[in-house]
Formats: C-alpha cells, sequence, structure tokens
C-alpha cells in the first residue's frame, strides 16, 4: 500500500504543473486588460499604465513570470489580489469552508438518495418503478444549474415561501465564525432559531448541486448491481436462503461499490465546478462566486490561484478513492 500510494504522488507532481501551466497560459488569453480596468472610468496615462505593469510583473517575459509564479506556488505563495491587495491563499481559506459545506451536503444528498434508488432499480429491472426511477434521474442529469436553480427559486422560494432566496444565514442573526461552517457556527452561538435559519438556506442551494452528481451515482449503482447479481456466489447465497436484505446488502452491494466510489469521488470535482453558478444563483459566499467575480475583475492570481488549488483538491480526493478501495475490496490491497 505505501509503495502504491508513493506512486500516486509521483504521478500527482507533473500533473499539478500541467495544470500550472494550462491555467497561467489560458488566463492570459482572456480578452480586457487588467490594469486598465483597476483605473475604472478614469482614463489612465501610458506611463503610469507601464509604471502599474512593472509593479505587477506584467512587463517581463511570460515564461519569467511563470516561473516565478510556479517558484512562490511551491513555497505556498498563491500570489496577492491586484483588486484586494491581499494574498489569494488567505482569501481562499476565508471562502472555502463554505463551498465545502455546501458540496458535503450535496454529495450527501446524492449519496444517500441514489445509493437506494440504483440498487432499488436494479432489483426491480425492467419494472415500471426502474423506468420511473432511471427516466428521473435522466431528467435530472439533463437539466442545466442555472435553470434548475432559476426555476427552484420562482417556485419554491417565490410562489410556496418555504425557502429563502440567497445567502447564508438571515441578516437578523450575528456571530463570529469559529469553524467557518455556518451549521456548526450557528449551533455554537446559543442563539434560537439560527440553525434554522442557515439550515433553510442550505436546502436549495444542496439540491442544486447534488441534483446531477445523484442521477450519475444512481444510474452507476444499477449498472453495478445489475452485474454483480448475476454472478455465482449471489445465486448460491440465494439457493442457502440467506434473506434479500442480506444477500443484497451485503454480498452484493459490497462488491458493486467500487464504480460507485469511484463515480462519487470524480463527482466531488464535478461538484467543485458546478458551485461556481450554484454560488452564483444563490449568493453564497464560497470560491465559486469568488472566481466569477476575479474573472470581471481580470484579477490573474485570484484566478489562477483558485484553480490551482481547487486542483490540488481533486487530486487529493482522487486519491483517497484510490486508498479507500482497499477497504472496501481487500483484494486490492495485494
Amino acid at each position: 500500500m505505501f509503495r502504491f500510494l508513493l506512486g500516486r504522488l509521483a504521478v500527482l507532481i507533473p500533473t499539478f504543473i500541467g495544470v500550472s501551466i494550462i491555467a497561467f497560459s489560458f488566463i492570459r488569453l482572456l480578452p480586457g486588460d487588467p490594469v486598465a480596468l483597476l483605473s475604472g472610468e478614469r482614463v489612465m496615462s501610458p506611463e503610469r499604465h507601464a509604471e502599474i505593469s512593472h509593479q505587477l510583473g506584467f512587463d517581463r517575459h511570460i515564461v519569467v513570470q511563470y516561473l516565478d509564479y510556479l517558484w512562490g506556488v511551491l513555497h505556498g505563495d498563491f500570489g496577492i489580489s491586484i483588486v484586494t491587495k491581499k494574498p489569494v491563499i488567505d482569501q481562499f481559506l476565508e471562502l472555502f469552508p463554505a463551498t465545502v459545506e455546501l458540496s458535503l451536503c450535496a454529495i450527501i444528498f446524492a449519496v444517500v438518495v441514489g445509493i437506494p434508488a440504483g440498487v432499488i432499480a436494479a432489483i426491480k429491472r425492467g419494472s415500471i418503478l426502474d423506468q420511473l426511477i432511471m427516466g428521473t434521474a435522466l431528467v435530472g442529469f439533463s437539466m442545466p444549474i442555472f435553470w434548475w436553480g432559476l426555476l427552484l427559486i420562482i417556485v419554491v422560494s417565490g410562489i410556496l415561501q418555504w425557502t429563502p432566496v440567497s445567502g447564508r444565514i438571515s441578516l437578523m442573526f450575528f456571530f463570529p465564525s469559529v469553524t467557518g461552517f455556518m451549521l456548526i457556527d450557528s449551533l455554537l452561538s446559543g442563539q434560537e432559531g439560527a440553525f434554522g435559519s442557515a439550515f433553510s438556506h442550505l436546502i436549495l442551494p444542496t439540491i442544486v448541486l447534488g441534483t446531477i452528481p445523484l442521477a450519475v451515482i444512481a444510474r452507476q449503482t444499477r449498472s453495478a448491481m445489475l452485474e454483480v447479481l448475476s454472478e455465482d456466489y449471489v445465486r448460491t447465497a440465494r439457493a442457502k436462503g440467506l434473506p434479500t436484505f442480506r444477500v443484497v446488502g451485503i454480498h452484493a452491494l459490497r462488491n458493486a461499490m467500487i464504480p460507485v466510489v469511484t463515480t462519487i469521488g470524480l463527482q466531488i470535482g464535478v461538484m467543485l465546478a458546478g458551485a461556481i453558478l450554484t454560488e452564483t444563483i444563490f449568493s453564497w459566499p464560497g470560491i465559486g462566486k469568488w472566481m466569477v467575480d476575479s474573472v470581471f475583475r481580470r484579477d490573474y492570481a485570484v484566478i489562477q490561484g483558485g484553480l490551482l488549488i481547487i486542483a490540488a483538491v481533486i487530486m487529493l480526493v482522487n486519491l483517497a478513492v484510490d486508498l479507500l478501495y482497499g477497504l472496501i475490496n481487500p483484494r486490492i490491497r495485494h
């Protein structure tokens, strides 16, 4: 297992460098001048423009800029925002808990609903229930996030008025952030109604962000279960008279979980990408909205730093998924 871990880490290093090259290069292909945007509506003189470009290092060769940036990243320095003048890593760590909280709730929602739905569809293969579950999953997978989010806001928040429209908690509540996770901080605050407000603000973003992963997990679970249920050891377990719950839940589901776990790991990366739209729609103060705002400001340091950190998180999640294989199936440990 240790050799396997070292091998995976050796692959992650060139992958990370490749992502840094792509992020650094493509950002500079965006139209617009970040120096000119700093002046707002005022007209900047060529001398002042050249001075600021020199201060920010934009007048150097692009290869030199990249090497300096990569050297800083390797030492934990992802640059300084040209808009807020704050370190990118500090802003990321400040906003990342909001995205993590939303993504965790979304993946829990997707797993808790998607896996049982896929198992039921596999057991009831060819029935109306199977077609209903898979048809619903196909619809959920096909819906664009921005359309689905706006639809839920109009119906659930606007017409039915069941949930708030945006934000993480009502403006009536104010307390210091301890963990960065609003559900936990609201409980620690001891203020009556704070947790309920934080939970209600989380419902719609969780559903929107978790819908596509739920559909993918349900379809993958059904496919894996159908393959496992036809194996000899499952038929033997049934011939021994074991209860259906034991045959399906222990013998079949555990062996079918390897492709499902892979799918869940991949969906975490999808969620971090989907969080950009979800956070923008619901004004959720996480890294997604932060990245979108930075694109409009042409804040190169924030965009490339955010992309690199997100890529690193996704790579670490995939590494953790690979290590989980050995816990699910002991044969893989060897």
